[in-house]
């Protein structure tokens, strides 16, 4: 065997992974993530990693974004083979979002789904970019979602910054804002001063977090009259309500709308700290036509987007001729969370779910078996010990995985099982069949007493 291994163990950059004492919190933040999109009544579904290139290039300027797939075999020709690339295979591209597959999965179940459709999807997601802090190739998103038949209630532009608000508040993130906006007001806003390409304004004030004010007056001030990047800027800069933007004294009867269907939402999320308006949101991706909504850390404002989405007219359009508008939100789970162990803001604990380790006296695998097979039938998540070892050994096994209660079945027929307590040190009588120890809240799966 040779001395040098044949391929050094070297991550790839931006595709993150935790060792197991991460991995477990990482675990558990998302069951509850979950539980508080199931208490609102979102069911789950979840996409394959793969769609087709023109479903996922079928909205926005993505193409540069996308992994594609193909088959080794089809690009990298072997000596002395005639194996080709297979013309007729699909083109494939992993998603870079979970909207695009969502509207594509709602089209295909259309006849199976009840209207209006919400969804929660939390799954990984892969982009082409550049690795720095914060941005990954390979990440996780929580998202939740509606889509309606014809129209989809403005309720739901409300309620979905709700959940998203619960969500960050039960993760104990350092102070953060989810910023509010609607994309017609921006349009029409514009289209008020006379603007004839609204759009591209949008997208050169939607990097005023990136560039600055300074930057985004160099950018269209070759586009506009010095009146109207005046506006602009002032409209950009606004981080009121309705009212402020009215007295900027633009007209037009898009700009009404939006800034009605803005002050419902900021309404109805009133009694919510850190909800406010942002009149500079507008959101990269094209297929966003109304509310947008955008939420980021107060102390680390350039850090990018925690939270995201908005609504879309007809997503799902490409794929059916029925008129689905939707709303939605996402929330960039591995973003919050690098963040928050980079801070040192993350408390973790074991590296082990296990509440108890069986230990495994010399001659007695059938009882230790029998014993972990009865605390697990009483709701505990249970590992015994692989092999006869050292007693003390064993001990320091499970306080090195932090599993705080080690059990010791009967080492002979006649004398009682015992349990001990790491944290304590504290040894006792205890009966499998009916054990129930008082345990830190944290442990998952763990029963307590009391």
């Amino acid at each position: 065997m040779s001395d040098q291994p044949a391929v050094r163990p070297t991550p790839v950059s931006g595709f993150p992974e935790w060792l197991p004492h991460v991995r477990l919190v990482e675990q558990r933040r998302l069951d509850d993530i979950r539980a508080t999109f199931e208490r609102y009544g979102f069911c789950s579904i979840e996409t394959p990693a793969a769609e087709r290139l023109d479903v996922l290039l079928s909205k926005g300027e993505t193409s540069n974004e996308v992994y594609t797939l193909t088959r080794a075999q089809s690009t990298t020709a072997q000596p002395n083979s005639t194996t080709q690339p297979n013309s007729s295979d699909p083109q494939l591209g992993l998603h870079f979002d979970l909207t695009v597959p969502f509207a594509r999965y709602t089209a295909q179940h259309f006849n199976d789904l009840v209207f209006p459709f919400k969804r929660y999807q939390i799954q990984r997601v892969w982009r082409g970019e550049r690795p720095q802090d914060g941005r990954f190739r390979e990440f996780t998103q929580c998202d939740i979602d509606v889509i309606d038949v014809d129209e989809t209630a403005i309720h739901f532009d409300a309620e979905l910054p709700r959940i998203v608000h619960e969500v960050l508040t039960s993760l104990d993130l350092p102070p953060w804002t989810i910023n509010v906006n609607n994309r017609k007001v921006l349009q029409g806003f514009y289209e008020g001063l006379g603007i004839t390409e609204p759009l591209d304004v949008m997208r050169a004030v939607d990097k005023l977090d990136k560039i600055g004010l300074d930057g985004v007056s160099a950018l269209l001030s070759t586009r506009l009259d010095p009146t109207q990047l005046a506006s602009v800027l002032a409209l950009a800069r606004l981080r009121g309500g309705p009212e402020q933007v009215r007295e900027l004294g633009v007209r037009s009867p898009l700009l009404d709308e939006g800034l009605a269907e803005l002050d419902f939402v900021l309404r109805e999320l009133s009694d919510l700290p850190g909800v406010v308006a942002d009149f500079s949101i507008a959101r990269g991706l094209d297929y966003y036509t109304g509310t947008v909504y955008e939420g980021r850390f107060v102390d680390w404002p350039e850090y990018g987007a925690i939270c995201s989405g908005g609504r879309y007219d007809d997503l799902a359009g490409s794929f059916i001729r029925r008129r689905l508008p939707g709303v939605g939100m996402s929330i960039g789970f591995s973003r919050i969370f690098a963040k928050m162990l980079s801070a040192g803001l993350l408390t973790t604990g074991p590296s082990s779910p296990a509440d108890v380790l069986v230990v495994l006296p010399k001659d007695r695998r059938a009882t230790s078996t029998d014993t972990a097979r009865t605390l697990r039938a009483n709701g505990f998540n249970v590992e015994q010990y692989h092999q006869e070892d050292k007693v003390a050994k064993q001990i320091r096994y499970a306080s090195r995985k932090g599993i705080p209660f080690v059990w010791f079945p009967p080492f002979e027929d006649g004398r009682p099982h015992e349990v001990k307590d790491l944290a304590t040190g504290a040894q006792t009588t205890a009966d499998p069949s009916s054990w129930s120890p008082h345990v830190p809240a944290n442990r998952s799966g763990m029963r307590a007493s009391g």
